[in-house]
């Protein structure tokens, strides 16, 4: 170790996160100064990467929780020798820069989860340390600072964070998070320690070190510190130039880096002759990180009975084991549901710390924490990860959707319970308005399936999607198979998102739209109303809108105008498709207490009332 160096680098570091800020008058300052020294231990001594080949497998992978302090992140990144030069650091916080006001995934080399949304961070860690097989993988770095962004923290915590941790069954060390030598000390004995569990190391700082005006204050935290910028430069013993680091720090790093790279060298002759080893398991792997998807999925899940009649659930818990076994590194999990969710792989076990090959995951009673731990999987890139609950809890994990849409990620959502046709529970269980709240994320597909057919289609199209996250509304009742239609016709009609399921045998005069179990009522009101009349099935607004405009045309033409869509939920998204002409039978209130077949009747989804507002318009 080097203190010398590793000591210069961090005052450096301050230095650029200070001008940075500084230049673009807004960002955080606090974390970048107060963990400098955590970040030269880090990335000067203790990581092991390779600023050559960012995806290196056998990387550290680092995670900023606190994506507010990007600077810290951005600054090492750079003198670590990632593609990431000064100017870009230069340019943090401005359009289309490297360096974007909070880490953003494949947006920066080295950045390796979008960060920011409070509480995700950890989780994303766990999740890297799932798709690693080991929980014990997962070392916490905790900026102990005592600060928050309003007051001193004992103004609203007086935990003991060591006791909580103790409690929780973590391996726990306390340290001077300025001293380097005995924070690599620490670091180093969590990084080898035996015990099977995860790490977590106290680094006791002084938010915003190097700007004594606002150092161990509110004020600190964020850009407030930067109009001292001058004085600070000064007393940390750097000159007046912007962004300046020294030839020595240039010099330490390109060594640091010379010995990352001959450690890579030798790991990949290592792993070469495991592939050759190894074929199968070298193929398997290839897929993963590839994210390659068989072309013929579809066609391996069979095509359920004519007669069929069971709850979409029941429907996706058939069509989940062929699919797992077409996809040996797709893997599930349950927040504490599995018995109403029915989304466990029967061909596995569950994941644990003695079998770190199940492919089923009990995330208990945690929908945001699985939602946060679902994006880290997807994040490390090969396994294809999924996780259920309820409908009605969804808003639980709604933040981490947030980021798997924003981020690009192919995390698959199962939410069952879809509608106020829960029934008994009432209407705390009963979803109304969350559906429509889904459908409002951009780059989220919602995916409602009216029978079996069309939830093979849902599917196998989440399984499909690479670019973003794809959530399946499946209902607890049951609905009845569509087999007058053909089975491909549903489910190539579910992955186009909308679809002609009764064509009209008159001249076109109406257009009843539905999804899920609704699907059905429209389809009995069809047959009442007469030969003029269509029925589309909708079950993914997302996916119908990505179609051409000569698609969308085909099956909604324009020139008819006389459309009634029956939904049970609120109706407002409706009338994208049913224009100004058309009507919406939706649910905007709150449902009852009551048998599902009752609730539904009373508030109005039934083909009764269905051709009674055809009839009416």
């Amino acid at each position: 170790m080097n203190l010398e160096s590793l000591s210069r680098a961090a005052n450096e570091a301050r230095g650029l996160a200070i001008d940075a800020v500084q230049k673009c008058s807004s960002g955080h300052l606090g974390l970048p100064l107060g963990c400098a020294e955590i970040g030269a231990a880090l990335f000067g001594e203790a990581l092991r990467y390779n600023p050559a080949e960012p995806k290196w497998l056998n990387r550290d992978r680092f995670i900023l929780s606190a994506g507010h302090g990007s600077m810290f992140l951005y600054s090492w990144l750079h003198l670590a020798g990632y593609d990431l030069s000064l100017e870009e650091v230069s340019n943090f916080r401005v359009l289309h820069s490297k360096t974007p006001g909070h880490p953003e995934f494949r947006e920066t080399p080295g950045v390796e989860a979008t960060t920011g949304p409070l509480g995700q961070g950890i989780a994303n860690a766990v999740g890297y340390a799932v798709s690693a097989k080991m929980e014990a993988a997962l070392i916490l770095i905790y900026d102990s600072n005592d600060v928050t962004l309003d007051a001193p923290a004992h103004a609203s915590q007086n935990e003991d964070t060591a006791k909580r941790y103790e409690a929780l069954q973590w391996d726990v060390q306390t340290v001077n998070g300025h001293d380097i030598p005995t924070f690599l000390a620490a670091f180093q004995k969590a990084k080898a320690a035996t015990s099977g569990k995860p790490q977590i190391i106290i680094a006791k700082t002084l938010i915003g070190k190097g700007i004594p005006e606002v150092a161990g204050t509110s004020k600190g935290h964020g850009e407030g510190g930067a109009k001292f910028a001058s004085a600070a430069h000064k007393g940390l013993g750097l000159p007046k130039t912007p962004f300046y680091v020294s030839s020595e720090t240039r010099a330490f790093f390109a060594g640091v880096k010379a010995c990352r790279q001959a450690d890579y060298a030798a790991w990949n002759t290592t792993f070469q002759a495991w592939r050759t080893a190894n074929p199968a398991q070298a193929a398997l792997l290839d897929s993963g990180v590839k994210q390659e998807v068989p072309a013929d999925l579809l066609a391996r899940i069979p095509a359920f009975p004519a007669d069929a009649k069971l709850a979409t659930r029941k429907a996706a818990s058939d069509v989940l084991q062929p699919v797992a076994e077409a996809m040996p590194l797709f893997v599930s999990g349950s927040a504490d549901l599995y018995g109403s969710t029915l989304n466990y792989i029967a061909s596995s076990k569950d994941w644990s710390r003695e079998n770190a090959a199940g492919r089923n995951v009990r995330y208990g009673i945690r929908e945001h924490a699985m939602g946060g731990i679902l994006n880290g999987i997807a994040f490390d890139g090969i396994f294809r990860a999924s996780g259920a609950t309820f409908l009605v809890f969804v808003d639980y994990l709604r933040p981490s959707i947030r980021v798997a849409a924003l981020a690009k990620l192919p995390v698959t959502y199962i939410l069952t319970h879809d509608s106020v046709g829960v029934g008994e529970d009432g209407p705390t269980h009963q979803p109304v308005e969350t559906v429509s709240g889904l459908r409002v994320i951009p780059n989220l597909d919602v995916i409602r399936p009216a029978d079996p057919e069309e939830t093979a289609g849902a599917f196998a199209g989440a399984m499909q999607r690479l670019d973003g996250p794809t959530a399946l509304i499946l209902s607890r009742q049951a609905v009845p198979n569509l087999s007058f239609a053909p089975v491909e016709t549903r489910r190539e009609g579910t992955l186009q998102g909308a679809y002609i399921l009764v064509k009209e045998t008159a001249p076109l005069e109406t257009i009843l739209l539905a999804a899920g179990s609704e699907v059905q009522h429209a389809v009995a009101a069809a047959k009442e109303l007469g030969a003029g009349v269509r029925v589309v099935s909708v079950p993914c607004f997302e996916r119908f809108e990505r179609q051409s405009a000569e698609y969308r045309e085909a099956v909604l033409p324009d020139a008819c105008r006389r459309r009634v869509a029956i939904a049970a939920g609120v109706s407002g998204l409706w009338y994208r498709w049913v224009g100004l002409d058309g009507k919406v039978i939706g649910i905007d209130r709150f449902g009852i207490s009551a048998p599902g077949d009752k609730v539904m009747e009373i508030l109005g989804m039934t083909s009764a009332n269905v051709v009674a507002t055809v009839r009416a318009l």
